[in-house]
């Protein structure tokens, strides 16, 4: 099978059901930015990290290639599978123990200091263009009340596993003090 296919060559692209839409079309963005935000995990999975970390991750690569298909799927689509409200419980989960570990915020984190935590932070601008860009396409058809819940809890996850990466890696964070 080859790699391309020749019918996008025209600037339109197929739903998942055959409906074929502009390649700008704010759908095909969401999922581009949720597959943006799937790459940019793969780069974190990468690097040293704790291996519990890293089968989270995955996890999260996996659902979001999910939210990816509810958004790339038109009404003649087969039924895909759904977020629910399990996996937003991991997230959570993962969120409450990561927050345990770290002293209460003062001030606003600016990414930097290591590479690693400012990858997370990099996710997590990601993941809030890809919610701002889902919540568009809600106004055009209906999507599942829990994707949009596990997109914004992700991008709280990716802030507080930046934190705890600092922590785990000795690394001072840096802070935005504004003046008095």
């Amino acid at each position: 099978m080859k790699v391309y296919t020749k019918t996008g060559d025209k600037g339109t692209t197929s739903l998942i059901g055959g409906t074929r839409v502009p390649k700008f079309h704010i759908r095909v963005e969401a999922y581009g930015t949720v597959d943006e935000l799937i790459s940019y995990i793969g780069l974190i999975r990468s690097q040293k990290i704790d291996l519990n970390i890293i089968e989270i991750l995955h996890l999260i690569q996996i659902k979001l290639m999910d939210i990816a298909a509810i958004i790339a799927s038109d009404e003649k689509a087969k039924k895909l599978r759904q977020i629910t409200e399990d996996d937003i419980n991991i997230i959570e989960k993962e969120i409450d123990g990561y927050s345990a570990e770290l002293e209460p915020l003062k001030y606003f984190v600016l990414p930097g200091g290591h590479s690693i935590p400012a990858f997370c932070h990099i996710a997590r601008c990601i993941c809030r263009r890809a919610e701002r860009m889902i919540l568009r396409v809600n106004d055009e058809i209906s999507i599942p009340e829990n994707v949009m819940i596990y997109i914004n809890r992700l991008s709280d996850y990716f802030f507080v596993l930046a934190r705890k990466l600092h922590k785990n890696l000795g690394v001072q964070e840096i802070f935005w003090i504004p003046d008095k």
